[in-house]
């Protein structure tokens, strides 16, 4: 499909209050062919989700322990993974330091996680991941662990307010840009 094309029909399922501020932009090299170029999202004409630009607003992370040590990520425990920590434990421990232990795994799993769709974003190509998101349901978007899946369909007209509301305890576990766009779009509601 071409760009202007997939641009016309991505733009159509932008959510109304984002029409004019979110746009999908991909400066074309005429004479490389074989190049795929640079893809971006920009709001109120700024560069948003483009992860070699270095005047970028959102924080990419270049290592785990960026990740584990960033405070606006939280990491909820359950019960379930204080028991897990406790079984893999010989002996005694306290209740305390299972907990810690308990939040520094889950944390190593989510870091991990993180620089994986971190990873993949750097390497996909626009229009590939745009298409998919085409002829993917909504809410196998918003569950992807893809970030670009995660971001379109935040901006998609078809997720509605509820949905949106509801939405606020999973995205503190979700990378800064899928939490960007999901604080734009709560902010339009």
């Amino acid at each position: 499909m071409s760009w202007s094309k997939l641009k016309q029909q991505l733009e159509g399922f932008l959510s109304p209050a984002l029409h004019g501020r979110v746009e999908y932009r991909a400066p074309g090299y005429r004479y490389l062919p074989d190049k795929s170029g640079i893809c971006y999202i920009s709001v109120d004409k700024k560069n948003i989700l483009n992860m070699s630009d270095k005047t970028n607003p959102i924080r990419w992370y270049q290592t785990e322990l960026q990740i584990k040590n960033d405070p606006d990520i939280q990491i909820l425990i359950t019960n379930d993974d204080i028991e897990a920590v406790r079984a893999g434990t010989k002996g005694p421990v306290p209740e305390d330091r299972l907990i810690v232990m308990a939040r520094s795994h889950k944390s190593t799993e989510h870091a991990k996680d993180l620089m994986s769709a971190q990873a993949a974003l750097s390497k996909s190509n626009f229009n590939a991941q745009a298409n998919k998101f085409l002829t993917t349901p909504i809410e196998e978007s918003l569950e992807s662990d893809d970030i670009l899946m995660n971001v379109l369909a935040l901006v998609d007209k078809r997720v509605g307010k509820k949905r949106i509301l509801s939405m606020a305890q999973k995205m503190e576990l979700k990378h800064p840009v899928v939490r960007y766009f999901y604080e734009l779009r709560r902010g339009t509601l």
